[in-house]
């Protein structure tokens, strides 16, 4: 747990998968029930070493869950601040090809 700049709080959950492995609904699921509820996030943050399945962003798309994959884990590690992943539109993220800026 932590608080972004403007004050919100956080609620960070990882996973440390192998690359072939993917998150899928169970775990989004989980992190869910538990990230507001029990621990007044704000922002839900889901990040993940492997891809996520179409089926667990759509999850966390109706859920407003911020996901940050392999993919975008890269981005969040060169430097780009964490508040610009926060606005990206996982439901349309979702199709496993790699990202680049500006895209």
């Amino acid at each position: 747990m932590g608080r972004l700049p403007d004050g919100r709080k956080i609620v960070v959950q990882c996973k440390r998968y192998a690359k072939h492995r993917t998150v899928g609904c169970p775990d989004l699921q989980k992190f869910n029930g538990t990230a507001r509820s029990e621990h007044g996030a704000a922002i839900p943050l889901f990040v993940a070493s492997c891809k996520v399945t179409k089926q667990a962003r759509a999850f966390a798309a109706r859920h407003a869950l911020v996901l940050v994959d392999v993919d975008l884990l890269g981005f969040w590690k060169g430097g780009t601040a964490l508040t610009a992943l926060l606005d990206l539109d996982i439901g349309r993220s979702g199709n496993n090809r790699k990202l680049t800026p500006g895209s």
